[in-house]
């Protein structure tokens, strides 16, 4: 039964994407097509979370073809809990859209191409998930590539056409990238097939796996907004309208950030880049927070805290400890949930404020209460409040660091190489980003939702001396009302950030299971090869 559900999340996208574009010219039905897939998606994943976690992962080899010749899917505990968070998360960011075309007449995410391309999205991040080769993973980021490149210029503005062309080129480079690593691979070992990978890769001499291994790090890096590959991030998300926003924002750096917990747990488990990966996690939280203190528009803060909270989970992922990754696990689902609510509300702020930036918006809080707790929560979950889940994640990759300092870690691949100085480095670098994300939140609010809208014109704080406009942006001046679907689901994808506070015990258990599974990577080589790696 698990291995017939197992293609169906890759399959009911795109079935879905080709029957809305045969729809283009009834709306309704298209967003039923859309809701309903995405709906049975995420009970599609529930249970196969349920299942690999009861049972054991679950392998599918499509068309008869067993690995390494034909195409492998793989889930299991880490790929589960992936499917889930993101089905959940592209389902209600999917209705928030419902809700503004309805509202706006689609003008801002027109239905005949907005549902197929959102479709097609949603394949691609799945399809990474559960690859069980690199060249199936090249061809999931490729197809979620491609539909990204349509939602972010949807409208055909300068500005969003000038983002998307960043955006397309710079993933060009990165698939560029991919690929060689890919071709070079195969042509070192013979095969691209993830499990096998992990047995002859480790009979390579160690500069050559060193060469392969940081050729796909810089691939998945750039995906994945890590510094200093993270600089075409800022310029491009925050001109797609708000529900393209927080799928970008939310998700699709997470899946570069997955491929690389498969690359450091899975192919490379006898090449060490443990020192360099926490070297690299600190830097993107220093660098990408103290970009965001000199924003005065929302997206382009958030888009900067997005990159800075990126470098919690490489640090987690650097520790190469059973701790460090099962806090990282939770830490990423945390992520995709506080900061697709956070780019959601600033979509309905845009609508009820008629802005984004803090020199523009006053009196919010008076003007819809609502909207001020939808963001204050999200807003001090981001900033590591207790006992929020953001907290409680970055307490667990604190732990896991100060454990990696010891001698009772249980060690991920080549174990825990870092130097002690350098992790309690990092670490204290992780607490001074969480406290300056919350004061950069803290201001934005004070500024937009505690300040009397009578106060605005000409007002002056030295809250307001740092910081500046988005370059080129635009100045967005009209005020709308706020659809009850908009806020339905932005409230709903808050509650889910509460819930992973209110059961962060089994999720932290969870998490820890996955953990334990990908420590011994002959695991994941004995489900996709159990008679042995030939």
């Amino acid at each position: 039964m698990t291995a017939v559900l197992v293609p169906l999340v890759v399959l009911l996208p795109m079935l879905g994407a080709a029957t809305a574009l045969i729809l283009g010219r009834h709306r309704r039905a298209q967003m039923a097509v859309g809701t309903a897939v995405l709906a049975a998606v995420a009970v599609i994943a529930a249970v196969l979370l349920v299942a690999v976690d009861t049972t054991g992962p679950a392998v599918v080899y499509l068309g008869g073809w067993d690995a390494p010749w034909g195409i492998t899917l793989v889930v299991d505990r880490l790929s589960a809990i992936m499917l889930l968070i993101s089905a959940i998360m592209l389902l209600v960011v999917l209705v928030y859209s419902v809700g503004q075309g309805i509202a706006d007449q689609h003008r801002e995410t027109p239905v005949s191409i907005f549902h197929p391309s959102y479709l097609i999205l949603s394949a691609g991040v799945f399809n990474a998930f559960i690859a069980g080769d690199l060249f199936n993973l090249y061809v999931g980021f490729e197809i979620l590539l491609a539909a990204s490149y349509v939602l972010l210029t949807l409208g055909g503005t300068g500005e969003r056409i000038r983002s998307g062309v960043t955006y397309i080129i710079t993933s060009l480079v990165s698939s560029l990238f991919f690929l060689s690593a890919i071709a070079l691979t195969y042509g070192a070992t013979g095969t691209a097939n993830i499990a096998q990978l992990s047995v002859r890769l480790a009979e390579l001499p160690q500069d050559v796996q060193l060469i392969l291994h940081l050729l796909l790090l810089m691939a998945f890096g750039i995906k994945a907004a890590v510094f200093p590959l993270s600089f075409w991030l800022p310029d491009s998300y925050p001109t797609a309208p708000a529900p393209v926003t927080a799928v970008f924002a939310g998700l699709l750096t997470k899946v570069g950030v997955y491929a690389i917990i498969r690359t450091e747990t899975v192919i490379f488990t006898d090449s060490d880049v443990s020192t360099l990966l926490v070297v690299v996690g600190g830097l993107t939280m220093l660098i990408g927070i103290l970009g965001a203190l000199t924003q005065a528009d929302i997206k382009r803060l958030l888009s900067f805290t997005l990159v800075s909270h990126i470098g919690y989970m490489i640090f987690g992922i650097g520790l190469s400890t059973v701790l460090g990754l099962t806090a990282t696990i939770y830490y990423v689902v945390h992520h995709i949930t506080v900061q697709t609510a956070l780019f959601l509300t600033t979509g309905l702020i845009e609508r009820i404020g008629g802005a984004t930036s803090i020199t523009r918006l006053a009196g919010l809080l008076k003007a819809s209460p609502l909207l001020g707790v939808l963001f204050f929560i999200p807003a001090m979950n981001l900033g590591g409040i207790p006992p929020f889940s953001g907290f409680l994640g970055k307490a667990g990759l604190f732990l896991a660091g100060a454990e990696a300092t010891g001698a009772g870690a249980t060690p991920v691949g080549p174990g825990p190489s870092a130097p002690e100085w350098l992790i309690w480095v990092v670490i204290a670098a992780g607490a001074a980003t969480s406290l300056i994300t919350l004061y950069a939140l803290t201001r934005f609010w004070n500024m937009a939702f505690w300040r009397g809208r009578d106060e605005l014109e000409g007002y002056e704080s030295v809250l307001l001396g740092s910081v500046l406009e988005a370059p080129e942006g635009a100045t967005v001046t009209a005020t709308r009302t706020a659809p009850v679907l908009m806020i339905t689901a932005t409230a709903a994808l808050v509650a889910v950030t509460v819930c992973l506070t209110v059961f962060a015990g089994p999720l932290f258990d969870l998490a820890g299971r996955a953990a334990e599974g990908l420590a011994d990577p002959s695991i994941y080589v004995s489900i996709v090869f159990p008679e042995g790696v030939r």
